[in-house]
């Protein structure tokens, strides 16, 4: 990975809510092809990190670069406004897979993908279908193309919303919790059709994540974060099996994480 060009770069990023710290300066370089794991405790920052990152969220400080690009400011510094960073969220190649599966419920699984495609990407209706019908086969759920959300699991409704951030080919995929609203016979179905994206199609991720098995076994590698800080980052072996840091010792402890003489090389 050391030779790709950097495909997402946050420098010295601060967001607050009122008087809390959220992020307290944080730095991350990710380079394309790189699979990533944030894990922390609740409130450290992992979500509002990659909310930031799709430009969800505002900051305080700091800059974020996509594919070389500064995000939120125009070219002269300033910032953009509210319908310029709609169209640069739509430009910048990063999709996003949320903890709730935020499907419209009046649509299928297909109109799910597809629409946004028409009506975001300008993307004519019979590629947007193809498309869309394309994603559903890759997530397994083609003979589910027709059904609304409701009559789908929540398994498969977090598989077609991975099928939706995938559709506009995004440069960077960002996935926030996404099996934390999963019953637990559920997660491994998801965690399937992740797994496939990053091992099969070499696509650049970051995973926020309380499954760490999964991390140890798909991420290159895993940045802890406590109290809106990075506290510790490397190899995602070395992480699971020689943490220096003991906050992150005690949390992988705490999350049931193997050490190292109990997990097999």
């Amino acid at each position: 990975m050391a030779g790709n060009p950097v495909a997402v770069e946050v420098r010295g990023l601060h967001k607050q809510y009122g008087a809390n710290a959220v992020l307290g300066g944080i730095d991350l370089s990710v380079r394309a092809g790189e699979v990533v794991a944030l894990l922390g405790p609740s409130g450290s920052g992992k979500s509002t990190l990659l909310r930031c990152i799709n430009h969800l969220e505002d900051w305080d400080g700091g800059e974020i670069r996509i594919g070389g690009r500064r995000i939120g400011y125009r070219e002269d510094g300033r910032k953009l406004a509210a319908r310029a960073l709609a169209q640069e969220r739509a430009g910048v190649g990063v999709g996003m897979v949320f903890q709730q599966f935020n499907l419209f419920s009046h649509l299928s699984a297909r109109e799910n993908i597809a629409g946004p495609l028409r009506w975001v990407h300008g993307v004519a209706a019979p590629e947007a279908d193809r498309r869309a019908l394309e994603l559903l086969a890759r997530v397994g759920l083609s003979h589910r193309a027709d059904a609304l959300p409701r009559h789908l699991s929540g398994g498969q409704q977090q598989r077609v919303a991975i099928a939706r951030a995938l559709a506009p080919n995004p440069t960077v995929l960002m996935l926030d919790e996404p099996t934390s609203a999963l019953d637990p016979e559920l997660v491994s179905e998801v965690l399937d059709v992740i797994r496939r994206l990053a091992l099969e199609d070499g696509l650049t991720m970051i995973i926020s994540t309380h499954q760490l098995r999964f991390a140890r076994d798909v991420a290159d590698r895993v940045v802890f974060l406590a109290g809106g800080a990075v506290v510790e980052e490397g190899p995602a072996q070395d992480m699971f099996t020689r943490p220096r840091h003991p906050l992150t010792a005690r949390f992988l402890k705490v999350m049931g994480a193997k050490l190292a003489t109990e997990i097999p090389a």
